[in-house]
């Protein structure tokens, strides 16, 4: 079952997919840009994500962004909201949802959150409001579906703080880890060291390090340079481009220097890579 809302003006589009076995998303071959949020609510299966397999456990929530190419083994269990930016922008609304470069666009990627039995009850009361909005064609349809998503988002946000950072840490520490990871996340193919981050962030190298310390996760250094390598292995994998020209779009300006780089971040060279996809 599908349940879909369109705007003609803005082009916006909310979809709603429940037992559907052709759940899927190519960044690089498909019109559509959605997000997608998407409940496991059968067994543990795999989803493939970049050619990438991760597991997805039951009552399992995996948040995927319009960038990643991603396949379901079992896409008849998923229940999954798909949104496009026209719909609403997590970007320009990040002070309402606090989602930018956290849930979307952070670390782990993607984020698989998990649901407890009282937030288990707690969707699945609100899937059953979203589909009874899905059939209400008023005027005011499209700001409900609107809150709605919203509410969904914040919810997997404060679960993903729980589950995600090694300790709880204040709002604005929080914010500056998002802040950094969506400029990695536009800047990445321009700017490959801390020093350029720390600029746009009028931070220290050392304070950004210290922060992603606090929090659990990976060094700045490292994720710049797994974003770096996750996009080559996108063109790699979806793309009919040469290795120099994958080099130039990721911001090497030899392809000699990027072979190197890709060897050291994959364990293998470009040509190989492709050549055992």
């Amino acid at each position: 079952m599908i349940y879909t809302f369109n705007e003609a003006s803005t082009t916006a589009q909310l979809r709603l997919l429940q037992g559907e076995k052709d759940l899927h998303h190519d960044a690089f071959a498909d019109k559509g840009k959605p997000y997608t949020v998407a409940w496991n609510r059968g067994p543990a299966q795999i989803v493939v994500v970049d050619g990438i397999e991760h597991e997805v456990g039951t009552g399992e929530i995996v948040l995927l962004v319009v960038q990643q190419t991603f396949r379901f083994s079992a896409p008849e269990t998923i229940t999954a909201w798909q949104f496009n930016r026209e719909f609403y922008c997590i970007v320009d609304h990040d002070k309402e949802v606090s989602c930018v470069g956290f849930i979307f666009y952070g670390l782990p990627s993607p984020m698989v959150v998990k649901l407890d039995e009282k937030e288990l009850v707690s969707f699945d009361l609100l899937l059953r409001v979203f589909i009874e909005e899905f059939g209400n064609h008023d005027t005011i349809q499209s700001e409900m579906l609107r809150m709605l998503l919203k509410r969904l988002i914040i919810k997997l946000t404060r679960i993903a703080k729980v589950q995600h950072l090694a300790e709880e840490m204040p709002q604005q520490e929080l914010d500056i880890i998002r802040q950094f990871n969506l400029e990695v996340e536009m800047h990445f193919r321009k700017h490959h060291q801390v020093q350029d981050y720390a600029d746009l962030l009028h931070k220290s190298p050392k304070t950004l390090s210290n922060l992603f310390k606090k929090a659990g996760a990976k060094s700045p250094l490292k994720i710049i340079q797994e974003r770096i390598a996750l996009e080559s292995k996108r063109l790699l994998l979806y793309t009919e481009m040469d290795v120099a020209e994958v080099a130039y779009e990721v911001g090497f300006r030899e392809a000699s220097h990027f072979s190197r780089f890709f060897k050291k971040m994959v364990g293998k060279a470009p040509v190989t890579f492709r050549a055992n996809a």
